[in-house]
């Protein structure tokens, strides 16, 4: 069934691989900076804007509780943004979705702070951060897929690790911009209106996502192809009914991987502001190095997976993202020099392994099903695996120490490793 589709694809001479890709990464890479942008503010600004009555520790926990809202929004939005879709086309759904995700966005850059409102800004703040996750979920082209479809056999990895530039560009982009806030304004300045410039420039970004995604899926070239390809909604009942071990499969096939996504981005940041003697400049320096070294990591991980296999290449992350967490207490306990060497070592397994996550299992639904089937998968992969990393791992190790980061990555690891065995007994195709 597969290489029917893909002969298909191949037919369309016009459609160029290369097109999709650029639009792919950047749709990626903005949706990627808006959460990103949320999340730095998270621990360097919303403690001491929205949480002031509460210690610096307890004000980031709330902070990151409001952080997982989004996460449990997403999969919300992708069902509600479908049904849009089935009734007024792909293009509407994209563009409400990115205006939703800009506004939502650049909306919190205008919230007065609680000293002005109380608890209606953090009410508001929630508010907005929810809308952020139903308008991510709401994102999702097909594009992703399409790219996946366009693949020849044997660089299947190659064309699935492209559209996962988005989030390590994002995410250099938002730390780059904060960077520079950080350095250049006072700290009252910084928490009195630097900060919001980043959630400004997020809207300007999401809107030249939203133009250049548009360019592609509300072409007939590209609405007919998307169609042939099935690329469509279904029922999530149908969905479920049909493929449902696949989708839950799917979503701890790719733990490890997201487990470790928020704890070399977020967290360290959170942890360091806290508990190390680093600056707020050199933590996030050195983060941006290592989303630099994710960059060539996710690159290579299609080598990888197009000469060992994807199923394969998850797995032994896994193990690798496994043996970093026994290190992680010895490391982020550790001076300057080792917290680096965590975030360089960790930015690097998560590029290899976040490279494949995505199209290791999807690639076992059905094309009827694949489009919604997707989605879902990411939506509850991050769910489950990222919302409530940075709440878990900062509240629990300052309790009981660094041992509990080891704990969450280990665990990670293990649901993947059991995930993915469980999955060639479902294998359709690979």
């Amino acid at each position: 069934m597969e290489e029917d589709t893909r002969r298909v694809t191949a037919n369309h001479s016009g459609i160029a691989p290369s097109e999709i890709a650029v639009g792919v990464i950047i749709g990626r890479a903005s949706e990627y900076f808006d959460f990103f942008v949320y999340g730095i503010a998270s621990v360097l600004v919303f403690p001491a804007v929205f949480f002031p009555f509460a210690q610096r520790l307890e004000g980031t926990l709330y902070s990151f509780v409001v952080f997982s809202f989004a996460f449990i929004a997403r999969p919300i939005g992708t069902m509600a943004f479908m049904v849009i879709q089935k009734r007024y086309g792909r293009g509407i759904k994209l563009t409400a979705a990115l205006f939703l995700l800009g506004f939502s966005t650049a909306g919190m850059a205008f919230l007065p702070g609680f000293v002005s409102l109380g608890f209606t800004s953090i009410l508001l703040l929630s508010i907005l951060r929810f809308c952020q996750g139903m308008a991510l979920g709401g994102s999702w082209d097909g594009l992703s897929s399409l790219l996946a479809l366009n693949a020849p056999r044997s660089r299947r990895g190659w064309y699935a690790m492209i559209p996962q530039l988005g989030a390590p560009i994002g995410f250099i982009i938002a730390s780059g911009l904060f960077l520079f806030l950080y350095a250049n304004l006072s700290a009252m300045d910084f928490l009195d209106y630097g900060w919001r410039y980043p959630f400004y420039v997020a809207f300007a970004i999401n809107v030249v996502a939203l133009f250049a995604r548009l360019r592609l899926v509300v072409t007939n070239e590209y609405e007919h192809l998307l169609k042939e390809n099935k690329l469509e909604p279904v029922p999530v009942g149908a969905l479920l009914k049909a493929r449902g071990p696949n989708l839950f499969i799917g979503a701890f096939a790719a733990l490890a991987s997201y487990a470790l996504f928020h704890l070399v981005t977020v967290f360290p940041l959170s942890w360091m502001t806290l508990y190390s003697t680093q600056t707020v400049e050199d933590v996030l320096k050195i983060q941006m190095y290592g989303a630099v070294i994710c960059v060539a990591a996710v690159v290579v991980s299609g080598w990888i997976a197009d000469r060992y296999g994807r199923r394969n290449t998850l797995g032994t992350l896994a193990i690798l993202i496994g043996a970093l967490s026994l290190f992680a207490p010895w490391l982020l306990g550790g001076g300057p020099m080792l917290q680096d060497l965590f975030i360089l070592i960790g930015f690097g397994l998560l590029g290899l392994s976040y490279g494949q996550a995505a199209g290791a299992v999807t690639a076992n639904f059905e094309a009827q099903y694949r489009y919604t089937g997707a989605a879902l998968t990411s939506d509850l992969a991050w769910l489950i695996g990222a919302a409530f990393a940075p709440l878990v791992a900062l509240g629990l190790s300052a309790r009981f120490g660094l041992v509990a980061v080891s704990v969450y990555l280990l665990s990670g690891a293990i649901c993947t490793l059991i995930a993915l065995r469980v999955n060639r007994a479902l294998e359709i195709r690979d």
